[in-house]
């Protein structure tokens, strides 16, 4: 998958089958249209394409409001590393600002689509609307998809349990801890890619050594405080384990650096120290506990351990 940042540098694409949007989570409905789009292009000896943003629009364009809230699936990096295995060829990250929001529908497709891209066809979900005050949609890209001579397909609406999948019924599931749930929206593990850290020293002492992860960006959404069942991947090797997610604050003035999250692996080396991980979030065990002394800990870490060791995952 080749990545640009800019419209301007883009470097032969051949019969580019395009796509917009967010993105966020990369979830059913999103591979849905990604899966069209390598198929047509496939088709036509081209390559797909999707034009996606950051920051998240609503951050720019409702700093005070939906924006100031919104928390995102994925960081940047996660994004991209999920968008590659969807097997998407082209991957455009626009800077979206305030003078951005302002493009009309029209100029985007005649300066960015058809100008710079020269798109064979473009390809969108249900409902989906672009440009200044989101005046694009299906209709209106079909009628100029004719003068500019491109085409156009609108992917039908994705549901799973009779409920419409989007990023904001993933992220509420996330935040509930409802993980299985928001698995099978996703159709992949939600995940926390990070650098790995040296852990508790509380849990050291108890001869549950951990390993620390931390967030790279400030709306990175994390599921709500307790116990997972785990998967972590590190240079191809994959390590089961129980992660801990720990915050004293109420979700609503949860602060990224303040939260804690730290994982014990069954086989735990301290060799990952400082190496990435991938973290697979599986399920929710149970809430976050007070314990009254280390004895305690241990013996409810001993259970989770038991718990999770027993699970296939």
């Amino acid at each position: 998958m080749k990545i640009f940042y800019d419209i301007d540098h883009l470097k032969g694409i051949k019969n580019p089958v395009v796509t917009t949007g967010s993105f966020d989570g990369v979830h059913i409905g999103h591979k849905t249209i990604l899966n069209r789009l390598n198929q047509i292009a496939s088709k036509i000896d081209g390559e797909s394409v999707l034009i996606t943003f950051h920051p998240h629009p609503r951050k720019i364009l409702f700093p005070e409001s939906a924006g100031k809230t919104l928390l995102l699936i994925n960081s940047q990096k996660e994004k991209i590393e999920l968008l590659r295995k969807t097997g998407l060829s082209n991957l455009i990250i626009l800077n979206f600002t305030k003078e951005f929001s302002e493009i009309s529908s029209i100029d985007f497709i005649r300066n960015i689509l058809v100008g710079k891209l020269k798109a064979k066809k473009v390809v969108i979900g249900f409902n989906h609307h672009f440009g200044h005050n989101r005046e694009g949609n299906f209709e209106y890209l079909h009628e100029l998809g004719q003068y500019y001579n491109f085409g156009v397909e609108e992917i039908p609406e994705q549901d799973i349990h009779n409920e419409t999948v989007s990023s904001t019924l993933i992220r509420k599931a996330l935040l509930e801890g409802k993980i299985q749930r928001a698995n099978a929206y996703l159709d992949h593990h939600y995940i926390i890619i990070s650098k790995l850290y040296d852990g508790s020293k509380t849990c050291k002492k108890i001869n549950f050594p951990t390993l620390r992860i931390k967030i790279e960006e400030e709306n990175k959404l994390v599921p709500c405080d307790g116990v997972y069942a785990v998967n972590v991947l590190v240079d191809g090797e994959y390590y089961k384990g129980i992660l801990n997610i720990k915050n004293s604050l109420p979700l609503e003035m949860r602060k990224i650096d303040d939260i804690t999250i730290d994982i014990h692996l069954f086989e735990c080396y301290s060799k990952l120290v400082g190496q990435s991980a991938i973290v697979f979030f599986a399920k929710r065990i149970r809430d976050e506990l007070s314990f009254s002394g280390n004895n305690e800990m241990e013996k409810q870490l001993k259970a989770d351990f038991a718990e999770v060791n027993e699970l296939i995952y």
